[in-house]
């Protein structure tokens, strides 16, 4: 395809060259011409743009970050859910008392998030893992594991922080932790100051020193790595990646911040 459209912008190339210099008269002849041929050549000028956006393979889709449902989900109406449809995960780490889950340890299905405390969609998303679990009840369970952009300045940290908050007041405090980043951050990278990190901390309860001292030891920071290296085997490859996953082995991938109506779907042909 990509030899094939190169041959057609080449081609188009050469009709625009003679358009000009068929425009390149002189006198009322001249000025007649060219005022048919200049929107001839613009439309040529045009295709040539596009088809050239193509072959470089460009183009919203192609862009592997922040996943608002499919990519096209973020200015359109998602499609109708189909049951089953969600294709398999790759290699999935299986759920275990290391994660940090929400809900029922021995739900019947988990619901894993990769995700990234400075992602907007994340953000949007978050509410509806609570309607998930509320829905659900101990059937379904939530799972958080970290997978922080590249040009979200302070995701890796804020994760870091979420791990010192796990560290220092276990599960309980984690959620709260990680509640109180989605609740106040105003996402895109820089949306929670990193200033703000140890005087959350305290305010939710831990220790101030302990915590500062976690943070800035960076101490978990390969743990948020490993957790992002993980989802990229399970297939995630943006934020929020989402994985239905069950203690038999069928696993469900479902990028993005999907609505309720479209998990349920899903974990409907799940539960018992």
């Amino acid at each position: 395809m990509e030899s094939d459209t190169q041959h057609e912008v080449e081609a188009l190339e050469a009709k625009l060259k003679e358009l000009k210099a068929q425009g390149q008269g002189s006198g009322a002849q001249s000025a007649s011409q060219n005022s048919l041929m200049i929107p001839g050549a613009i439309v040529i000028a045009g295709i040539i743009v596009a088809l050239a956006v193509v072959s470089s393979g460009g183009g919203i889709g192609r862009q592997a970050s922040e996943t608002g449902a499919p990519t096209a989900a973020k200015t359109a109406t998602p499609p109708s859910p189909v049951p089953g449809a969600a294709p398999a995960a790759g290699t999935v780490k299986p759920v275990s008392a290391a994660d940090h889950i929400l809900g029922n340890p021995n739900a019947q299905v988990f619901l894993i998030e990769y995700s990234d405390f400075e992602c907007p969609f994340c953000k949007r998303f978050h509410p509806t893992t609570k309607q998930i679990l509320e829905a659900y009840k101990d059937k379904v369970a939530l799972v958080y594991r970290h997978f922080p952009l590249g040009f979200h300045a302070n995701a890796q940290k804020e994760a870091e922080a979420s791990e010192c908050a796990a560290e220092l007041g276990g599960n309980d405090a984690f959620w709260k932790y990680t509640d109180a980043i989605y609740d106040r951050t105003t996402s895109n990278g820089t949306g929670f100051a990193l200033t703000k990190l140890v005087p959350l901390a305290k305010e939710l309860g831990l220790n101030e020193a302990k915590f500062k001292t976690c943070l800035e030891s960076g101490k978990h920071a390969q743990k948020v790595q490993q957790d992002m290296a993980e989802g990229v085997q399970a297939g995630v490859n943006g934020t929020p990646g989402n994985i239905l996953w069950t203690k038999s082995g069928v696993t469900k991938l479902m990028p993005g911040a999907l609505p309720f109506e479209m998990f349920k779907q899903e974990l409907d042909q799940l539960v018992k």
